[in-house]
């Protein structure tokens, strides 16, 4: 509406000629949901079920707390040096400070962190809230599950799927699922996930990472031998002679078994497995037992801590056994001492304590591979682009897969015929390191929706898109609104074609941009209030295939 003037003077109008631009969203901006040491921010506020923005580890242990810390147990001989080290649990239920460290030290960035509450037992229903409210947050643009892999197969199924069913429904984002470890992770993870395959891409194996564990000194226990004897024990059944031996695993532990004249002994060790196997069997010729003391003494060395060996003889062996003349072996060894705690020998042995330290800086922390192929996401957008498959980028902090895939075992992988569903394998190359080799999403027989990066891709623009255009809601149905939206989107689709983002030598052949009547819109649709905008885009693919055909040339000269 023009302006009334009422004084005489000279009047400035600035009249917009430029249609408004197109704020790109951002693309690779994970949401992680786990259990956290700490539920409440520094003002007292419960963060339970909030998804809650960091930006670097440093932000995660301000506000949730330091990881979930194991136990470890070191065991030394008489003499003071140390035997081993060795966790007291063989799986660690809390991951999200080691997935979140990893996920940095492969560029990650901007990140959202959904607690489920402090550390306790894992629960399905913990996760299924904390994705209800995730739906609520429109950020984040990726999903991650990897802490919920310890839960059970089924259970861990079903929250995947229910991801999926997110993204379907807000179509802003995109899930990286991990396929589990056991024998069956694969066929179980196709048979059980069905529905929107195109907004999520699973990788396999886990990863052996070059992160060591947190721990505090006050939980690493320290198991010593005094001088001493160890005595071991045998006991006599109807068809065995049991003999056990509990000491540390240098003691070089002799056995006498003294027989009657008609009974020998003999014995077959397995290199493999150490273990030895005592036979009784009936004879004229006697025996003095030295046989197997001598194989005792010899196999002591190699023993484990803790062995048993069990004779068995039948019921004519056993009568011509001299019970009574069986006597409990001398064991050279110690007793056990007390226990001690790490931060009790830091100052009266400093070389086992330095020892310990050592094998402890040498415990790494097995990770699911989503949390660092986030970080590859995120690295890849900023530095080529979103439209750029997230593959041939090698992960850092990783020492090695946890299972070695070959080229004929990844063909299963990639294209399966029954399900179709592809899983994106991560493998170690020779002077390369560890790569991603896969940029399938789950429907890998969908020739729209094959590509992670065709399926990201499509995610930005329609997002970007979708919010530049809210300008637009209740603005005049007519001409002029619909070249201001038609102006914007292609300049915005320009600028995409300009990076390399679109297919095409020409931009109408990588993209069109069609509003108006008779065009997008019959008078019906602007009675009832709907401007309809179609946009046709050429995505890249990636070049997953590449065939290098070679024939012999003929002689010319």
């Amino acid at each position: 509406m023009a302006t009334t003037y009422r004084t005489p003077d000279v009047y400035i109008e600035e009249t917009s000629t430029l249609p408004p631009s197109v704020a790109e969203v951002s693309t690779a901006i994970p949401a992680f949901l786990g259990y956290t040491e700490k539920v409440t921010d520094p003002d007292g506020e419960d963060l339970t079920y909030v998804p809650t923005r960091i930006n670097t580890l440093l932000d995660y242990t301000a506000i949730f707390g330091n990881p979930d810390l194991l136990t470890f147990t070191a065991t030394t001989n008489a003499a003071n040096e140390l035997i081993s080290v060795e966790k007291d649990s063989t799986d660690q239920q809390h991951r999200m400070y080691y997935a979140l460290d990893h996920y940095f030290k492969n560029g990650g960035g901007t990140c959202y962190v959904v607690s489920l509450g402090a550390y306790k037992a894992k629960d399905k229903g913990d996760f299924t809230k904390g994705l209800a409210a995730l739906e609520k947050e429109d950020e984040p643009t990726l999903i991650i599950l990897s802490e919920a892999t310890t839960l059970s197969s089924q259970e861990y199924h079903d929250l995947c799927q229910d991801a999926l069913n997110q993204c379907e429904k807000l179509k802003d984002r995109f899930c990286i699922f991990d396929v589990l470890n056991d024998k069956d992770g694969v066929k179980n993870f196709r048979n059980i996930v069905n529905n929107n395959l195109k907004y999520g891409a699973a990788y396999y194996p886990f990863l052996q990472t070059s992160i060591v564990y947190q721990y505090n000194e006050d939980s690493v226990t320290v198991k010593g031998q005094t001088a001493g004897s160890t005595t071991a024990t045998f006991t006599f059944s109807t068809n065995a002679i049991k003999v056990e031996f509990t000491g540390p695993k240098t003691a070089t532990p002799t056995l006498e078994v003294k027989t009657s004249t008609k009974t020998s002994i003999t014995f077959d060790r397995d290199a493999a497995t150490n273990k030895l196997t005592v036979n009784l069997a009936k004879t004229a010729a006697s025996n003095t037992g030295k046989a197997i003391s001598d194989a005792f003494t010899a196999w002591g060395d190699a023993a484990t801590s803790g062995f048993k060996i069990t004779s068995v003889a039948d019921a004519e062996v056993q009568a011509a056994l001299d019970v009574t003349a069986l006597t409990a072996p001398a064991v050279a060894g110690g007793t056990t001492s007390a226990d001690k705690k790490l931060t009790a020998i830091r100052d009266t042995s400093t070389t086992l304590y330095n020892a310990i330290k050592t094998e402890l800086a040498k415990m790494r922390v097995v990770l699911p591979a989503s949390p660092a192929v986030a970080g590859v996401y995120a690295t890849v957008d900023r530095s080529r682009g979103v439209w750029k498959a997230p593959a041939n980028v090698a992960i850092n902090s990783v020492v090695n897969p946890m299972i070695k895939i070959s080229a004929l075992e990844q063909e299963s992988l990639n294209i399966d015929e029954d399900s179709g569903k592809s899983i994106n394998a991560i493998r170690t190359f020779v002077g390369k390191g560890t790569l991603i080799w896969g940029a399938r999403t789950l429907a890998g027989n969908d020739n729209e929706w094959r590509y992670v990066p065709v399926r990201r891709l499509f995610n930005m623009i329609e997002e970007s898109s979708k919010k530049a255009s809210a300008f637009a809601v209740f603005e005049p149905n007519d001409p002029s609104t619909w070249l201001k939206v038609k102006g914007m989107l292609d300049s915005y689709l320009y600028g995409l074609w300009q990076q390399g983002a679109l297919a095409g030598s020409k931009p109408e052949a990588a993209y069109f941009v069609h509003v108006g009547l008779g065009k997008t819109m019959t008078q019906q649709d602007i009675l009832e209030g709907r401007m309809i905008i179609e946009i046709g885009i050429a995505a890249v693919r990636p070049a997953e295939f590449i065939i290098l055909r070679f024939s012999h040339k003929l002689q010319e000269a």
